[in-house]
C-alpha cells in the first residue's frame, strides 16, 4: 500500500547564523488532517525551522514542498498567502481593537470605500462560532481571557483558508480547563483536514493530542516517531541525548530543619497582604530551604512573590527581615535587603531583548553600585563568563544579543543575573515554564546547590511534580489566599491536589 503524500515537506534543510550552525540537514514531514509534534530541547532548532517555514528567515540549503508545490516564502504574510498560519506563544494581537479587527487587520471587507463593519462583525463571529467561541466580535480583544484571545489568533489564521496550522506553545498561559477547550478545537479542526504542528514542552499534551512526533537534537534531525509507538521514557532520552537513568538524577530537596534544630528566619511575613491582589498571609523563610507556592493559574502565588520582593507594596501586615521590621517600596530596595527576584514573564519583564548576554547579566549588580559608577567593561566580562559557565549558558558569546539565545538559556541568563547579586533569597516565579527537561534539570540542580550554600529560595512553579520533586516545604494557595502549609516529608501530587480542592489553612 502506498502511503499518501505529505501536505507540507521540508527537506534537507540549513540555516547557519554567525558562530552558529543552527540547522544541518534538517527534513520534516507534516500530513492533511494530522496534529505532528515537533520536540526538541531549547536550541534544538525548533524555532529556526518554524522560521525558516514561515519567510521569518531565508534558508541557506535545503527545499520545501506544499501539496507538491515547492514554496519558498520570503515573508510571514507570503507565508500566509500562501495557506500556511502560525498562532506564537506570545499572542501577538492588538488588545485595544475589536476581535474583528484582529482576525481581519489589513484584510478588511470594504464597501463603497470604507470598512464594512457589518460584514465583518458577521464573518467574525462565523469564523468563532467554528472554534465554539460565542463572544461579541465588536468588543475590545483586550476586555477577553488570554484563552479567548488565542481562540482568536486561530480564528485570524483560519480566516486566509489556511492549510497549515503551526501552533508554538499555545497552552503555556492556559489554565487545565483552557488547555481542554483548545484541545477540542483542535481536534475539530484535525477532522476537517487542517494540518497542525504543535510545539510544546509538555510532554503529556504530547502524547494526548499528537499523532507522530518529529525530534530535533542540536540542530540535527534525531528522527519521526508515531505517537503511539514511543514512550514518554524513550522520547525524553532522544531529546536530549542521554539514557533516561541520568534524568532520573535530579535533585531531591526534602525537609531538613526538623526536631529542636534551631530556625532562624531570614524574611517573616505577618498578615501581609495587597487589596485586589492577595489576602493577608502569613509566611516564614529559612536559610538553606525551598519554600514552594503550589496553586492553580490566578491562585495568588504571583501576587504574593511580587510583594516579597517589593514590585507590589502591601498595604496591611509586617515584614520582617533578620528580626528588623522592613518596607520595601521597590525592587532596589529588596536587592538591598538581599532578595533577588526572576520574573514569570521573561520577555517582558526580565530580558532587555537589543542588549547582549553580558550586558543583561550584570545588570543588577550595575544598578546596585550605581549609575555613576561604571562596572569596568573587563570586569563585566569576566563575571559574564563565570556564569555562562557556571549556569551552562549555550550562546556563541557573551556579546551574543540575548533575544537571539533560546528560552532555558535566556531564562538563565535571568538567573545568572539574580545570582551575581549574592541574594540571602532567590525567588523564583515560573522559572522552567515553557523550557526544555534538560534545562529543567540544569536549573533544579543549581536551586539545590543553592540551598546547601544557606540560600533560601521561594519557588513557583505549576507542575505539581516540580513541586514535589524541589521542595522542603509547600504553601497551597487557592483564591489568591493562602490555605495551607505542608512539610514535604513524602507528600504526593495527590495530596497537593487534594490540599487545592479543599485544605484549609
Amino acid at each position: 500500500m502506498t502511503e499518501k503524500k505529505p501536505r507540507l515537506l521540508m527537506e534537507h534543510i540549513h540555516k547557519h547564523f554567525p558562530g552558529v550552525k543552527a540547522l544541518s540537514d534538517v527534513s520534516f514531514r507534516l500530513f492533511q488532517g494530522e496534529i505532528h509534534a515537533l520536540m526538541g530541547q531549547n536550541g534544538a532548532g525548533k524555532s529556526t525551522l518554524i522560521k525558516v517555514l514561515t519567510g521569518v528567515h531565508a534558508i541557506d540549503e535545503g527545499r520545501i514542498w506544499l501539496d507538491d508545490k515547492e514554496i519558498r516564502a520570503e515573508s510571514p504574510l507570503e507565508a500566509q498567502e500562501l495557506g500556511i498560519s502560525t498562532v506564537y506563544q506570545e499572542v501577538n494581537l492588538c488588545t485595544n481593537l475589536t476581535v474583528s479587527e484582529n482576525i481581519f487587520i489589513g484584510r478588511e471587507p470594504m464597501r463603497r470605500g470604507f470598512i464594512d463593519w457589518k460584514e465583518m462583525n458577521r464573518r467574525s463571529h462565523e469564523l468563532l462560532k467554528r472554534l465554539n467561541i460565542e463572544i461579541d466580535p465588536s468588543r475590545l480583544l483586550g476586555s477577553y481571557s488570554v484563552a479567548i484571545q488565542q481562540m482568536v489568533a486561530i480564528a485570524r489564521a483560519l480566516n486566509v483558508s489556511a492549510k497549515v496550522l503551526i501552533l508554538d506553545e499555545p497552552t503555556s498561559s492556559l489554565d487545565t480547563n483552557e488547555v481542554q477547550e483548545l484541545f477540542k478545537v483542535m481536534r475539530k479542526l484535525k477532522s476537517e483536514g487542517l494540518a497542525i504542528l504543535f510545539v510544546t514542552h509538555f510532554l503529556d499534551q504530547v502524547f494526548e493530542m499528537s499523532d507522530r512526533i518529529t525530534i530535533l537534537r542540536n540542530g540535527q534531525f534525531e528522527g519521526e516517531y508515531l505517537t503511539d509507538r514511543l514512550t514518554r521514557m524513550d522520547l525524553v532520552s532522544r531529546m536530549i541525548g542521554k539514557e533516561i537513568s541520568e534524568l532520573e538524577q535530579l535533585p531531591v530537596v526534602r525537609a531538613t530543619h526538623k526536631g529542636s534544630q534551631p530556625r532562624e528566619a531570614f524574611l517573616q511575613a505577618h498578615q501581609v497582604g495587597r487589596k485586589g491582589s492577595v489576602e493577608p498571609f502569613d509566611l516564614n523563610l529559612y536559610p538553606g530551604e525551598i519554600l514552594s507556592l503550589a496553586g492553580l493559574l490566578g491562585s495568588g502565588r504571583t501576587e504574593m512573590a511580587r510583594i516579597l520582593c517589593g514590585v507590589d507594596r502591601a498595604d496591611q501586615g509586617e515584614l520582617k527581615i533578620n528580626g528588623k521590621v522592613v518596607n520595601l517600596y521597590s525592587p532596589r530596595q529588596a536587592i538591598d535587603a538581599g532578595i533577588a527576584y526572576c520574573p514569570e514573564n521573561r520577555k517582558t519583564e526580565a530580558i532587555i531583548e537589543d542588549l547582549t548576554v553580558r550586558e543583561n547579566i550584570i545588570l543588577a549588580m550595575q544598578a546596585t553600585i550605581g549609575t555613576f559608577r561604571y562596572l569596568p567593561r573587563k570586569k563585566q566580562t569576566e563575571l559574564a563568563d563565570t556564569y555562562i559557565k557556571l549556569l551552562n549558558i549555550k550562546t556563541p558569546s557573551p556579546e551574543t544579543l540575548i533575544k537571539n539565545l533560546s528560552g532555558g538559556n535566556q531564562q538563565k541568563v535571568i538567573l545568572g543575573r539574580s545570582l551575581l547579586t549574592n541574594p540571602k533569597l532567590l525567588i523564583l516565579d515560573e522559572p522552567t515554564r515553557g523550557i526544555d527537561v534538560g534545562a529543567k534539570s540544569e536549573i533544579q540542580k543549581q536551586m539545590a546547590l543553592l540551598c546547601e550554600k544557606g540560600m533560601s529560595i521561594l519557588f513557583i512553579s505549576s507542575e505539581l511534580e516540580e513541586v514535589v520533586r524541589s521542595s522542603t516545604r509547600i504553601a497551597v494557595l487557592r483564591d489568591r489566599r493562602k490555605i495551607a502549609e505542608i512539610d514535604n516529608d513524602g507528600v504526593s501530587q495527590q495530596d497537593i491536589m487534594q490540599a487545592i480542592a479543599g485544605g484549609e489553612a
